[in-house]
């Protein structure tokens, strides 16, 4: 897993020479190490930066945590370390939890302090990571179909579904996650037998429904929903998709390839962390 893991950013890497046209661009940050999530800390005004730092899927303790103003001011470069290869994030009750391989880290949103780590039985390649309305937290397991529940420390199997087809991104909406997947049949380099789709899992009842007109356009990587617009990137491609319910996914913007798992203030601002180009850009969108 660990030379499928490495020959794919590798090769992800070989192919990032086109020409990016971000439309909307506000500013960019950078001097970040292969920057993977950008999450908005609303309550202390800050962007949070994970940063893998080598192969993605080795326990090497060399992955970070960043902070950003809103403004793209770095406030401070390693605000948490003792991390492998962090990944998506998430904040609950005044903790922050990152995705981490095969466990979820947990720290003091207060102190900047790794609290706790939570083993995953079962997990494969953690990625990215939502919290609901009630305080639980959902993390997708790329490699497994699968995402898991944090109910305070205790994780648990959510679904488990082929429908959702190498899930990566994950946002809570309302009474459902919102789920952007990479596709079918993944190979050597990342690619797939079938382009990725946007999806949506009710909380309830679990039941995992594919949302009209958005399906296998993309191999999809980061979501975020801004009112009744849901975002997603396309890491390999470096495009950012726009859907509207009963249209079909439109370009908004387009970087070189590594765009990741995107974050947003809940306005009109989406954050774009830029792996291969060591990265973030704000976006503001119309």
């Amino acid at each position: 897993m660990k030379t499928l893991i490495a020959s794919t950013f590798l090769a992800i890497i070989s192919i990032a020479t086109t020409p990016a046209a971000q439309a909307g661009e506000i500013w960019r940050a950078s001097g970040f190490e292969q920057p993977e999530s950008a999450l908005v800390d609303a309550a202390n005004k800050r962007i949070v930066v994970s940063n893998i730092v080598g192969n993605p899927g080795d326990a090497d303790g060399n992955g970070y945590l960043s902070l950003l103003s809103l403004d793209g001011k770095v406030i401070t470069r390693h605000w948490v370390d003792g991390m492998d290869a962090p990944k998506g994030m998430a904040i609950a009750s005044g903790r922050l939890y990152a995705a981490d391989i095969t466990k979820i880290r947990v720290v003091d949103l207060a102190s900047g302090k790794l609290v706790s780590t939570i083993d995953v039985p079962g997990a494969v390649f953690l990625n990215d990571m939502t919290s609901d309305a009630s305080g639980k937290v959902y993390v997708s397991d790329m490699l497994a179909d699968t995402i898991y529940r944090i109910d305070g420390d205790k994780p648990e199997l959510f679904v488990k579904d082929a429908l959702l087809a190498s899930p990566n991104g994950v946002f809570a909406d309302g009474d459902r996650l919102i789920v952007a997947s990479w596709g079918k049949g993944i190979k050597p380099d990342f690619s797939t037998a079938e382009p990725g789709s946007l999806l949506a899992v009710d909380l309830a009842s679990k039941k995992v429904t594919p949302l009209p007109g958005a399906q296998e356009f993309a191999d999809l990587d980061g979501v975020v929903a801004i009112g009744d617009d849901i975002y997603a990137t396309a890491y390999m491609t470096g495009t950012l998709y726009r859907y509207r319910a009963g249209g079909k996914p439109e370009v908004v913007a387009s970087f070189k390839p590594g765009s990741a798992d995107i974050g947003t203030d809940g306005s009109s601002i989406i954050y774009v962390p830029l792996m291969n180009e060591g990265a973030v850009a704000a976006l503001k969108i119309d």
